[in-house]
């Protein structure tokens, strides 16, 4: 065989191999689209929530400082830490000797001055009677008129004389009064019924009250907690005063306490740079398992939606307003306009629908194993779900992904996802 048809044989057989490969890999490439190399998710129904989340810590609803007005030592502290007391309960008491010996002192003084009082009360009876007499002798022409003049000066003065002692019985009556309660100050009692949290005073220490009082224990009614939930500046015009909000401790991170928001504090605090306003809302506590500082994990509810249509967020693939993106497209839906979960508040409890924005976007739906675009309608969006208002049936595979063409040796894991729209929570 001549060189020339040795290569004119190669020649064809490196034609064949060419056009054999080719059709292999259009063959492969027909049996992927085919063969499922979408990553899909169905259309469930469950329940979605749309939340601000925020850290706090509560406290009691309602507590009182419990301290002393006088000053002296602590003689008794009845209570300790967790005990449980009553309203009007004897709780401490202060060292009553040198406050009994000032009432006493003072009630001798009152004493002394009373009897004062009688005895000048007589002397100004005296020297009325002797200008009577006096008046009468005058009448008579049979005494002088300077005797006359004697005693109605020596009745004035007696008269003056009693009315002083008067008012100082008065005033030792009002300290009296002062050190009596003073003297009953020493015993303190419990002005609300709850729990002891705190002491900050020992049995035998000196309290000097001179300038304040110096609390002795704290009471609180640990029935209700008051959640102090602090949410950053961006959040905080989502949130409004009766929104629904729920939290749970790191101690029990399954157990969901619910409330409303009470107040919104208009004075921020700033941690670290950053802009913090505090929230409150209530929660009951019947069984005693919140406790004063414990940190809570709050969620405040913009949007709920019961028994809804649920999809991936990831699935959407944009606004249907503007162009319909393809897959490797980047395109996001617009963000959600402010405040418009807040200002629609689902009925948690009876399971309704949320009032969330509609929104429109576009999903690619595997139907015969292809896809097909399709526009939706959007209640309820976070980050990671959607809830669907129209456009899909329950059981509908709508497409989150491609997976990669190989997987042994794609580095993300052989699948590639779609972008989330959405914000974060």
């Amino acid at each position: 065989m001549s060189n020339m048809n040795r290569k004119r044989i190669g020649l064809i057989l490196l034609c064949a191999a060419i056009l054999g490969g080719a059709g292999f890999f259009l063959w492969r490439s027909n049996s992927d689209a085919k063969g499922g190399r979408f990553v899909t998710a169905a259309v469930e129904r469950g329940s979605i929530e749309d939340t601000v989340s925020a850290i706090g810590a509560l406290q009691p609803l309602q507590y009182v400082d419990v301290g002393t007005q006088v000053t002296g030592q602590l003689k008794s502290l009845n209570v300790e830490i967790g005990d449980t007391v009553k309203q009007g309960q004897l709780v401490a008491e202060i060292d009553p000797t040198l406050l009994q010996a000032r009432v006493d002192s003072t009630k001798a003084t009152l004493q002394n001055l009373r009897a004062q009082l009688v005895d000048r009360q007589a002397q100004a009876r005296l020297a009325q009677q002797q200008l009577k007499r006096n008046q009468a002798l005058m009448a008579a022409d049979a005494v002088a008129e300077e005797l006359l003049q004697q005693s109605e000066a020596a009745s004035v003065q007696a008269e003056a004389q009693v009315d002083a002692l008067r008012a100082q019985i008065r005033q030792t009556e009002s300290s009296l009064t002062a050190d009596e309660a003073n003297l009953r100050y020493t015993r303190i009692f419990a002005p609300m019924a709850g729990t002891v949290v705190s002491l900050t005073a020992r049995q035998g220490q000196t309290l000097v009250s001179s300038q304040q009082a110096p609390t002795i224990l704290r009471i609180a009614d640990l029935s209700t907690m008051t959640v102090w939930a602090q949410a950053s500046e961006a959040d905080v015009p989502k949130i409004e005063v009766g929104m629904p909000v729920y939290f749970n401790t790191l101690g029990l991170p399954d157990r969901r306490w619910t409330g409303k928001v009470r107040q919104i504090l208009p004075t921020p605090e700033t941690v670290n740079n950053v802009i913090l306003y505090n929230v409150l809302f209530d929660a009951a506590n019947p069984d005693g398992v919140l406790k004063p500082q414990m940190s809570a994990q709050v969620y405040f509810l913009l949007a709920r939606a019961e028994n809804a249509l649920i999809i991936p967020a990831n699935a959407l693939q944009g606004s249907a307003r503007g162009r319909k993106p393809d897959e490797s497209s980047d395109a996001r839906p617009p963000r959600k306009e402010e405040g418009a979960g807040s200002k629609a508040q689902p009925a948690v409890e009876r399971g309704e629908p949320s009032q969330a924005k509609k929104r429109r976007f576009i999903v690619r739906v595997l139907k015969d194993d292809q896809p097909v675009e399709r526009e939706i309608t959007v209640g309820v969006l976070t980050r990671l779900k959607a809830q669907v208002l129209s456009g899909l049936d329950e059981g509908e595979l709508v497409i989150t992904g491609t997976a990669a063409k190989d997987d042994k040796t794609s580095k993300g894991g052989g699948q590639r996802t779609l972008p989330t729209p959405g914000r974060p929570y």
